[in-house]
């Protein structure tokens, strides 16, 4: 599975350009996509609305913590 992610930029602006950084955003983000493909699939399967799955998986992504948030 091949897929056009962002350029990753920091907090300033400037692009994130390591490779190695970009190469474990990327294979997080192919393994996220997948784990929410299947769970929506699953609750497809098992009758729930997929308009009801869509906005639980944006909650879901809306309740992420930043544990280095600047104080």
């Amino acid at each position: 599975m091949t897929n056009e992610w962002p350029k990753w930029v920091r907090d300033d602006g400037s692009v994130v350009s390591c490779t190695e950084k970009v190469k474990v955003m990327s294979e997080n983000f192919d393994e996220l996509k997948q784990i929410a493909q299947d769970a929506l699939e699953d609750g497809l399967l098992m009758e729930v609305s997929e308009e009801q799955m869509r906005q639980a998986l944006h909650a879901l992504v809306d309740q992420l913590i930043n544990p280095y948030n600047k104080i």
